[in-house]
């Protein structure tokens, strides 16, 4: 399932939204939670797990879409995103392990979202 068909089933097929704009609305939610856990606590670790975990499904979708035929963004952009889902992974799972901190996820889901508000200065 692809971003845009999550962010649709997530606020209704109904939305005045533009696919961009479910995207980062998408975006937002998740990073949103990534803000709001706490990697420092163990008696939140199952909150923190279900941020990172949520965050991590929204990138294998991104990923996924990336890989498909119907994908219109150009090759080299394509490629660089796909690394960057693998670098969210790899990350993920080292949060998940206690080994690295959240803000490199929340640091990478705001530059996608300065991208698709089309702030590029801003996430350059």
């Amino acid at each position: 399932m692809s971003p845009t068909t999550q962010s649709r089933s997530a606020y209704g097929a109904n939305s005045v939204r533009t696919p961009r704009g479910a995207e980062y609305a998408l975006f937002a939610r998740v990073t949103s939670g990534l803000k709001a856990a706490d990697d420092t606590d163990p008696a939140a670790f199952p909150a923190m797990a279900r941020a990172v975990s949520e965050n991590q499904r929204l990138w294998a979708a991104l990923a996924e879409d990336l890989m498909s035929d119907g994908n219109q963004l150009p090759v080299a952009l394509r490629g660089q995103l796909i690394s960057l889902s693998e670098f969210v992974r790899r990350h993920s799972l080292a949060v998940l392990g206690g080994r690295a901190r959240l803000e490199a996820l929340i640091d990478i889901n705001t530059m996608i979202m300065k991208g698709l508000r089309g702030d590029v200065e801003a996430a350059a």
